[in-house]
């Protein structure tokens, strides 16, 4: 891989796109709440809950940490696995009350990355999720449509590889992260996931970068 193909996959990406302004999410701990209840499931799903959390006042982190869990079962439903989305949202809201959500944002970002993993449910997507989306810090996210697209260009690797190469890469730069992991979920929706391969705009690149 040549330095710079990542670089232009963001232009290409951005001149077709535009500007996605992501997270939508009012807070920073909705933000927390979204990155755990969309794993293995579609945002469509996720808005419908954090809405009927919302209306149930559920969305403060002392709230959602009293809350009841069959009450909270219910309003997660629709996203799946709600038994088990449902208690890790009160452990990660409980973790907040005890540990303070400023407090442990404030924390360095390998720090806080460290201790996002930690929490039962928290994976790598969802930690870097929570890092980049809700704590302002620049880690870059890595999900299945960015490992589709850097395969049909020529990069592989796992998961730690290719955030790696990421952030060798692009600048350190919070906002150009968060751009582009949404250009990169937009456009794989819109072309990968409708099997639009001949329209592609990144059909000619290959890791060289040609």
């Amino acid at each position: 891989m040549r330095s710079g193909i990542l670089c232009k996959v963001y232009d290409l990406l951005l001149d077709d796109m535009g500007p996605q302004y992501w997270w939508p999410a009012d807070t920073a701990f909705e933000v927390v709440i979204g990155a755990l209840l969309t794993q293995q499931t579609k945002w469509t799903n996720v808005e419908k809950a954090i809405n009927g959390l919302k209306e149930h006042g559920l969305l403060e982190v002392r709230a959602l940490a009293d809350a009841d869990i069959g009450l909270l079962e219910e309003l997660v439903r629709c996203c799946g696995f709600y038994r088990q989305k449902a208690s890790r949202l009160k452990g990660i809201a409980s973790f907040f009350v005890v540990q303070g959500m400023e407090d442990v944002f404030s924390m360095p970002v390998e720090d806080l990355r460290k201790t996002m993993l930690s929490l039962k449910g928290v994976g790598n997507e969802t930690a870097d999720s929570i890092v980049l989306y809700a704590a302002n810090k620049p880690k870059f996210v890595i999900d299945a449509y960015t490992t589709r697209i850097m395969k049909c260009i020529g990069i592989r690797g796992n998961y730690m590889q290719l955030q790696r190469m990421f952030e060798k890469e692009l600048p350190t730069d919070i906002d150009i992260y968060k751009e582009y992991h949404a250009l990169i979920v937009e456009y794989s929706k819109a072309y990968c996931g409708r099997n639009r391969c001949d329209e592609c705009i990144l059909k000619e690149l290959n890791e060289n970068g040609y």
